[in-house]
């Protein structure tokens, strides 16, 4: 692997939904993804949090068809980190200092899981990820 990739629920959501405003993007840059997946030129990494909150999110609005497309075909390619009980204390002090509401703990437990993995790059349409330091996934 040359590079790992943190995805984030705003990609995976855009890429489903084509009444998402950045559905063209999303499904490009999923399809990328998942090319470079293949192509093992890229190794994709989520966390366990992101898998509920992408799933209740397309179940709700898109949808069971949709809910399994996402579990069979996409999810299973990506490299999901189990949150721990550390993982999730270390996200909610970050959440709690931050003192912001409009950032999520799922958010705040992506930036802890990417920094903890060196990580850089995130498939994501998440201001959050670029105010925090890291680079998006370009498309």
């Amino acid at each position: 692997m040359s590079t790992s990739v943190f995805v984030d629920t705003s990609a995976l959501y855009a890429a489903l939904d084509a009444d998402d405003d950045h559905h063209g993007r999303g499904a490009a840059g999923l399809a990328r993804l998942l090319d470079d997946l293949e192509r093992s030129a890229v190794e994709g990494v989520t966390h366990s949090s992101v898998v509920v909150e992408i799933t209740a999110l397309v179940q709700r609005r898109l949808g069971m068809t949709a809910v399994r497309a996402l579990l069979d075909d996409v999810l299973p390619q990506l490299h999901t980190v189990w949150v721990d009980v550390d993982l999730h204390a270390q996200a909610v002090t970050a959440l709690l200092a931050a003192n912001r509401r409009s950032v999520s703990l799922v958010d705040w437990t992506s930036f802890v899981v990417m920094r903890r993995l060196g990580l850089q790059t995130a498939f994501a349409f998440d201001a959050d990820f670029e105010a925090q330091g890291f680079d998006l996934y370009a498309v």
